[in-house]
């Protein structure tokens, strides 16, 4: 969650919702688009070189907005929150997913996040089989604290390793000891937790070989989950500052690239399969939460600069505790802006999220076209041939584009004969480039 914050219009009021919110959320006759929740704990004990999340390690920063407050201060929004969608005519929905993330959630108290969670509980409830998942770095969490959110409800817990080699931790001004990973997980384990690790690659001065050292050591530990991302060094972090100076160097694209490739060659021969291009898992161990960010789920986002989705609104809350929690106490929600996303930017966002996922991309799209302008029609126009099976076929005027994609190696064949676009090993790299030509 990137601090810088999109341009958008104020609410209509103190607490009140736009009416577009009933837009898609609750068409009528329709069924309600599934609904999750999103908690963002704005709190470290160390801001890492390369982060640029809306994160502070100050944990006292006055009446409200100090860790100490934060449950309390939480509890203000969710209720104005709930409010606000009542009085906008959404249904109250339960929760099919809760994320904790940040920050840190687990440098509050384990008691604090049992009742981050039953504040949900209360406000909208939870589906049957909810997933909730908290993030946890492995020096904030120990045998009993992942023992309490167990019994609480938490589901699963997502670990930030980052990487196995001490030196590279040390770039990344990482607190724990690759030691303490394995110790983690087994303890989640123990509780019943699922688990995830988060790996980050193409660290300043990281090999191909510290590389492979910290795939297996995540393989090793046996998560039922694993998370990899390409470091991104942002303007006005620590870390970019190193960098200008010269004290550390700019990592390539062409060795990050290298490096996803081995991820995927190593994680799948593990028994791991992508399921997105940064996510790979065991069979029925996908994040549902991020799967409801990629298949545009409706999801209220509370705590300081955290985001949410409501039919076709988006909203952000303003970024500092302190303006965060003055809002709230006033009886305000802590939204800064908002902005209602029309159709072409809708499906701008099914193409771009949607071709990131394994199944990949119906190209026809729910309107019989994928975006772009020009000749809207459906597979019913004609296009690219099926194969007489009755499978989908590609609209008309995608035929060359997808045709070029296929023949350069970025989607694959048979998919798109059947009206897909899914992208191959080549294609993830490039994935970006593929939703510019689809768009």
């Amino acid at each position: 969650m990137s601090p810088a914050q999109p341009e958008g219009g104020p609410l209509p009021g103190a607490g009140e919702l736009p009416g577009a919110v009933r837009a898609s959320s609750a068409a009528p006759g329709a069924a309600p688009r599934p609904f999750c929740v999103y908690l963002h704990v704005p709190y470290c004990r160390v801001r890492c070189g390369y982060c640029d999340f809306n994160t502070y390690t100050n944990l006292d920063m006055g009446p409200g907005a100090s860790a100490g407050d934060f449950v309390d201060t939480l509890a203000g929004e969710l209720a104005l929150a709930a409010a606000a969608m009542d009085r906008a005519g959404l249904p109250r929905r339960r929760a099919r997913t809760v994320f904790l993330g940040g920050g840190t959630p687990t440098v509050l108290p384990a008691g604090d996040l049992v009742r981050m969670l039953d504040l949900v509980r209360r406000t909208w409830g939870l589906a049957p089989g909810a997933e909730v998942t908290t993030e946890a770095n492995p020096e904030t969490v120990d045998e009993r604290y992942l023992a309490t959110l167990a019994r609480a409800g938490f589901t699963r817990v997502s670990i930030g390793m980052q990487s196995a080699v001490p030196r590279v931790l040390a770039v990344l001004d990482r607190a724990h000891t690759p030691e303490r990973v394995p110790l983690v997980v087994d303890w989640a384990r123990r509780a019943g937790l699922s688990t995830s690790l988060d790996l980050i690659y193409g660290a300043p001065g990281e090999s191909m070989g510290d590389w492979r050292r910290s795939l297996e050591a995540a393989i090793g530990i046996g998560p039922d989950h694993i998370s990899a991302y390409a470091l991104v060094i942002e303007e006005g972090t620590r870390m970019w500052g190193r960098v200008r100076r010269g004290e550390l160097p700019m990592p390539g694209d062409d060795d990050e690239a290298a490096k996803y490739e081995v991820a995927d060659a190593v994680l799948a021969e593990a028994g791991y399969r992508w399921y997105e291009i940064s996510n790979w898992a065991r069979p029925g161990a996908e994040c549902r939460h991020n799967e409801a960010y990629w298949r545009d789920w409706d999801w209220y986002g509370a705590g300081p600069g955290a985001h949410s989705h409501l039919g076709d609104v988006r909203m952000w809350d303003v970024k500092h505790p302190v303006a965060w929690a003055g809002r709230v106490a006033a009886g305000r929600l802590p939204v800064a802006g908002h902005e209602v996303v029309d159709a072409r930017a809708r499906e701008l966002e099914r193409v771009m999220l949607g071709i990131r996922m394994r199944e990949g991309l119906e190209l026809a799209g729910p309107g019989g076209g994928a975006a772009g302008g020009g000749d809207s029609r459906g597979p019913a126009d004609g296009g690219w041939a099926s194969d007489g099976g009755g499978r989908g076929r590609t609209p008309e005027h995608l035929v060359p584009v997808v045709a070029r994609l296929v023949a350069d190696g970025l989607l694959q064949p048979d998919a798109a004969l059947s009206g897909r676009a899914v992208l191959t090993l080549r294609g993830r790299l490039m994935a970006d480039a593929v939703t510019r030509a689809l768009v």
